[in-house]
């Protein structure tokens, strides 16, 4: 497979496991993301993947009885619930993966290793990162912008269920116009939603490209790897 990049991170949001459910985990979305995932590991590509948790519990929600400090460590189990199924598809189909936590749980998931984690992928595993970065305050995004600065990854993938980044919401505004590339500069300046700021300057100051696209289209996680023209790349 023709790769422009070698080590990515895939960013996924826990509601983009729910397929057409309210609520939970859709098998037939879990495997077709676990079969997108396999295929592109099997190209060369290194793979690590931080899955939010929004599909179970959401922390900044967290509201009334549930202080936002305890919220937050509800949700950080929540993105663990989504990485444990990940990491059960994608062994079902005969890929060998590793699960680390930013939180200690050590009957399920490793402690998260920087130099573990780089070991794993050069073995070829998929590596999944749980728990966020393991603090409340701090959303899988920073945490996904965190990890990949830490393993040196080429790019951060974000999957939506749209196909890129737009000047309003496509979904509201029939008229947003869709970006192939923009600076981060840019962004910052027209206001758009690509990652929460704490992830988005992140990725900003150390010089780490993003790519928003369609992750529910088959192949599209493969184009992207190519380097064709998927999605919106976020660059300097």
């Amino acid at each position: 497979m023709a790769r422009t990049y070698q080590r990515i991170l895939l960013k996924l949001s826990g509601e983009s496991l729910m397929g057409n459910k309210a609520y939970g985990i859709d098998s037939e979305r879990l495997g077709a993301y676990a079969d997108e995932i396999i295929a592109v590991a099997e190209g060369g590509v290194q793979v690590a993947v931080v899955i939010g948790g929004g599909n179970i519990y959401r922390g900044m929600e967290a509201e009334g009885a549930i202080d936002r400090v305890q919220g937050d460590h509800m949700g950080m189990l929540a993105t663990m619930i989504n990485s444990l199924a990940l990491q059960s598809a994608l062994e079902a189909k005969g890929h060998k993966t590793r699960l680390m936590s930013a939180i200690k749980m050590d009957t399920i998931a490793e402690p998260f290793i920087r130099r573990r984690a780089v070991r794993h992928l050069e073995k070829g595993r998929i590596v999944i990162f749980g728990a966020g970065t393991g603090n409340p305050y701090f959303t899988t995004d920073t945490a996904a912008s965190l990890r990949a600065i830490e393993i040196e990854a080429d790019v951060i993938l974000k999957g939506t269920r749209v196909d890129g980044i737009y000047t309003a919401d496509p979904e509201k505004d029939p008229a947003a116009v869709r970006y192939e590339r923009i600076t981060f500069t840019e962004v910052y300046d027209k206001g758009l939603n690509v990652m929460d700021l704490t992830a988005f300057t992140l990725c900003n100051e150390n010089k780490l490209p993003i790519i928003v696209f369609d992750m529910n289209k088959p192949g599209n996680l493969r184009k992207v790897v190519a380097g064709e023209r998927v999605g919106t790349l976020v660059e300097f």
